[in-house]
């Protein structure tokens, strides 16, 4: 029995462009970036952050169009079965589980996180948090808003107000998937992304102009001199080199899944060599350009370079959400620009949560024939209900073990087995031809060497030395996933975490036994290939 698939195609080059770099561009641009390089070194993290780009990102992301457009071929756009279609191993399709477990999860607290910044777009617009004027005022005014008690602060938002905004933000997503590849996903991309990069350089510029504050004495152009000037004393420091390699993988969102899912919509002949590289030059315009323009620089600006690594070390959403709001409270225009920041934030983040469902999406089309708009809204079910566990018990560490189980450890597995897949079992002469199939470019050679050898013995090192450090510790309840300590009071939702996740994965394996039972395949023949409609112009 031939499973029903899909014959949807993207409308455009520009438009598969935008929703490539969408996907990339999020929250860790304009977020994370800032404040790994504020808290790793500066300018020693930038040199080990463009090591990481070009021997794991950009080597990644053509590896994942690879996948994606060869499994396209067949017409199966999520892991399982585009590593089944190139490894014929009944194996192979329980490997691409991580690959539908992964995006499901991060989707799911990433969307959650992304209702903040809607809400706060809001809050702007209302001057709701005019008057916290400090950095421990507007802390405790965000934690009011998650719902985590603060001592000695009275609450200044309803109990509902969270829960509200994030079923807002679910079913905005929700209802562009809802609507295609061409018809939604493309068209927020082609209206997302121009708002995104306008937004960004109107607050660039702001900030860059912004005068040395009273008392304080620094300016913005300090703020990217920490940033960006060269410094080689911090280049001996482990923790600086993984977390570039982890930032590579927030920023391009290689590993999730996403990116292949997107890419097996192309033609065989359509070009993946130069969209591939087009893409990822877009993210990291975005992100060392504007997202290092805007809230370090401010930062500094009001607080000082070590105030500004100090807040840093708080972590990335006290810089966004905290911090910011002070520095609008004291700027003209500081109201409109609160809406620009968090509106960016805002746009940011729905240009990639929508991709993170694509390939299970694709999964439940292409194996059982539903509609996209029946799987579309069942899973923003889905979503909403282990989403409604992030939201109450937010304060329990329940986000961190996702954050770390799927969002950060499991990207890098996910990486490593296409790596394998792709790179090693598919042998680096196929893999190789299969980027350049139809490319507008020829890729330079030493990247073949790159892909086949350095790419993956830097992904298990960065596996390894997480595992070790990290995995193990935080499996053992040694240290919480957000590297804290454990207290009992933590442990029974640590456990409800991870026992959801686990819960996740069954269900999956087991709706993989399913779709390859129901449509009788062979993984020793493999899958028959698929006459496809569309190509990106």
């Amino acid at each position: 029995m031939a499973s029903s698939g899909s014959n949807e195609a993207w409308g455009s080059r520009i438009g598969l462009i935008l929703a490539m770099a969408g996907n990339a561009v999020g929250l860790g641009n304009f977020l994370r970036f800032p404040r790994q390089a504020a808290a790793n070194g500066g300018g020693s993290y930038m040199i080990t952050y463009f090591i990481a780009l070009l021997l794991l990102g950009i080597p990644l992301m053509w590896i994942e169009w690879g996948i994606g457009r060869n499994g396209g071929k067949y017409r199966k756009g999520h892991l399982p079965g585009m590593l089944a279609a190139i490894w014929k191993h009944p194996a192979a399709k329980y490997l691409g589980v991580v690959g539908m477990i992964v995006p499901l999860c991060v989707m799911i607290y990433y969307t959650y996180i992304e209702s903040w910044t809607a809400a706060f777009a809001w809050f702007s617009l209302t001057q709701d948090y005019w008057g916290h004027t400090t950095q421990e005022g507007m802390i405790g005014y965000l934690r009011s808003f998650q719902g985590v008690p603060v001592e000695g602060m009275t609450p200044v938002h309803s109990s509902y107000t969270p829960y509200a905004f994030f079923a807002g933000t679910l079913a905005l997503n929700i209802w562009v998937l809802s609507k295609g590849i061409s018809g939604g996903i493309e068209k927020l991309a082609k209206i997302g992304m121009p708002i995104l990069f306008f937004l960004a350089i109107i607050l660039a510029v702001v900030v860059l102009t912004l005068p040395s504050q009273p008392g304080i004495g620094t300016t913005p152009w300090q703020g990217l001199e920490f940033i960006y000037n060269p410094d080689f004393s911090r280049l001996d420091e482990p923790s600086v080199w993984l977390a570039s390699a982890g930032q590579i993988f927030f920023t391009l969102s290689v590993g999730m899944g996403s990116l292949a899912a997107y890419a097996s919509y192309l033609k065989k002949t359509d070009d993946i060599a130069l969209s591939g590289i087009a893409t990822a030059s877009t993210n990291e315009a975005v992100e060392v350009v504007l997202g290092g323009t805007i809230a370090i620089p401010a930062a500094v600006t009001f607080f000082g370079v070590a105030g500004a690594m100090a807040i840093a070390q708080g972590g990335s959403f006290d810089l966004g959400f905290a911090t910011m709001p002070v520095v609008f409270q004291q700027i003209p225009g500081g109201q409109f620009l609160g809406v620009a920041w968090f509106s960016l934030l805002f746009f940011a983040g729905v240009t990639s949560s929508v991709a993170m469902l694509t390939p299970i999406v694709a999964f439940f089309r292409e194996e059982f024939g539903f509609k996209r708009e029946h799987v579309a809204w069942t899973l923003g079910a889905v979503c909403f209900a282990f989403g409604m566990m992030h939201v109450h018990w937010l304060q329990h560490g329940f986000l961190d073990e996702w954050d770390y189980w799927a969002g950060t450890f499991g990207l890098v597995l996910v990486a490593v087995l296409e790596v394998i897949v792709f790179v090693w079992i598919f042998k680096p002469e196929k893999a190789w031809a299969a980027i350049h199939e139809g490319a507008d470019i020829t890729i330079w050679p030493v990247f073949k060497f790159i892909m086949t050898y350095v790419t993956p013995v830097y992904l298990l090192i960065i596996l390894g030395w997480w595992g070790w450090t990290d995995a193990i510790p935080i499996l053992l309840n040694e240290k919480t996933a957000g590297g804290g300590v454990v207290t009992p009071e933590a442990v029974p939702y640590i456990t409800l975490s991870r026992a959801a996740i686990l819960f996740i994965a069954v269900t999956f394996l087991v709706l993989i036994r399913a779709a390859w039972k129901r449509n009788k395949y062979d993984d020793r023949q493999g899958f028959v290939e698929v006459p496809q409609t569309g190509e990106a112009a």
